[in-house]
């Protein structure tokens, strides 16, 4: 198991009504409905859903990783680079697991090269710390 040394920043959120609620954060800063979607049972709605939740910060912080280590190579895609998060969702002999593909756009920057880039910042992203050896994680480099 990893053990960060110290703690750097830590955020809290509670969330209330379960999958057709809301989530909260202490500082005000994330205020979101949720809703079930149809694929799992629920009637839809306008909200969002931990799925969706569990994508955004896993992109977000796996392209903090990509730029990390593109820079620390010296290498500058000609675009501002991107990384999308699917999580998938189904049924295991015992409840639920999670399944993730980050889809990763590096403009401009040759596919060893962006392959290097994207395994560096899977060693190095918080969540892939946090999912290695949980769930299958899936990295295409577009």
């Amino acid at each position: 198991m990893l053990q960060p040394e110290k703690i750097l920043y830590e955020a809290e959120v509670t969330a209330s009504g379960g999958r057709d609620g809301k989530a909260a954060s202490d500082d005000g800063l994330l205020s979101v409905s949720l809703s079930l979607p149809k694929p799992l049972g629920g009637p839809g709605g306008p909200g969002t859903n931990p799925e969706q939740l569990f994508a955004a910060g896993y992109a977000a912080c796996f392209l903090g990783a990509v730029k990390l280590v593109a820079r620390t190579r010296k290498i500058t895609p000609s675009a501002e680079p991107t990384v999308t998060a699917r999580v998938g969702m189904g049924p295991v002999a015992v409840g639920y697991a999670l399944t993730v593909e980050l889809k990763v756009q590096l403009p401009g920057v040759e596919k060893s090269a962006a392959e290097e880039v994207v395994a560096g910042a899977h060693e190095r992203c918080p969540y892939s710390n946090a999912t290695r050896g949980n769930i299958d994680v899936k990295l295409t480099v577009l």
